[in-house]
C-alpha cells in the first residue's frame, strides 16, 4: 500500500493484507503490523504517548530487551504532537539512534479521520538522531473494537527529508536505488517483529497502569 492510500486503513477489512512487508515500485519499503490489544482503548494509547511515558524506565518497560534509552525534545504537557522522541533501540540486533518527530494527524490523513469516530492516529516522521534527516513516515492507528482496539502500525521507509531546510537530502534520497539501500527487506521484517512485540507488551500492562495512574 502506498502512503497516498493511507485513508484505506480506516476500513482495514478492505485491505489485501494487514501485516507484511513489501517493496513499492518507487523503492519505498512498506511495513504493516496489526496488533490486537484486549482491554486497551485509543484513549489509553494517547495517554501513554502524550502524558505518561517520560523516562527511560518507562520506555524500557515498553520493550525490555530492545529499548535502551529515551528523551524528549520540544515536549508540551499532555500531548506528543510537535515533540521529538529521541530514542536508542535495537531492531534486528542492530542499535538504532532515532529522532521521531510527531506531527498532527491531519498532516497525513487530511479530514478522513472525521469518518472514524473514536479512532486515534499517532503520526510521525522517523529520522536519524545523529543527522538532521528524516527517513520515513509512521502511523499507529487505533480503531476501537468490542474487546479493546486494533492497532494498525504502518511504516513507509525511504521518504528522505532534511530537518534543517537543506534541499539535497530529499533530491538524492528519492532515488529508488538509494531507497532500497536505506531500508532492506531484512530490516523491514525485523521492524515488523519489533513493533508487534512492543505493542503486545504495552497491551499487557497498559490497562492496569492507566487505571492506577490516569
Amino acid at each position: 500500500m502506498r502512503f497516498e492510500d493511507l485513508a484505506l486503513l480506516l476500513t482495514p477489512e478492505r485491505l489485501p493484507y494487514q501485516s507484511g512487508v513489501e517493496r513499492l515500485d518507487d523503492g519505498v519499503l512498506h511495513v504493516a503490523v496489526l496488533t490486537r490489544m484486549p482491554g486497551v482503548s485509543p484513549e489509553m494509547i494517547a495517554w501513554w504517548f502524550g502524558e505518561y511515558m517520560q523516562t527511560t524506565e518507562h520506555y524500557r518497560r515498553w520493550h525490555p530487551r530492545d529499548h535502551v534509552w529515551m528523551s524528549w525534545e520540544d515536549k508540551r504537557p499532555g500531548t506528543h504532537i510537535g515533540a521529538k522522541h529521541l530514542v536508542h533501540e535495537y531492531i534486528g540486533g542492530r542499535l538504532n539512534k532515532l529522532s521521531i518527530g510527531f506531527v498532527p494527524p491531519e498532516e497525513f490523513f487530511a479530514d478522513s479521520l472525521a469518518n472514524a469516530p473514536g479512532a486515534l492516529a499517532i503520526c510521525a516522521r522517523p529520522g536519524r538522531l545523529d543527522l538532521p534527516i528524516d527517513v520515513g513516515r509512521m502511523v499507529h492507528l487505533a480503531l476501537p473494537t468490542d474487546y479493546g482496539c486494533e492497532l494498525h502500525s504502518r511504516f513507509w521507509l525511504g521518504y528522505v527529508k532534511s530537518r534543517n531546510g537543506s534541499k539535497w537530502p530529499e533530491a538524492i534520497g528519492s532515488r529508488p536505488w538509494l531507497r532500497r539501500r536505506l531500508a532492506s527487506m531484512t530490516f523491514g521484517r525485523a521492524l515488523a517483529v519489533h513493533c508487534h512485540e512492543e505493542m503486545s507488551t504495552l497491551a499487557g500492562f497498559l490497562p492496569e497502569l492507566y487505571a492506577s495512574e490516569a
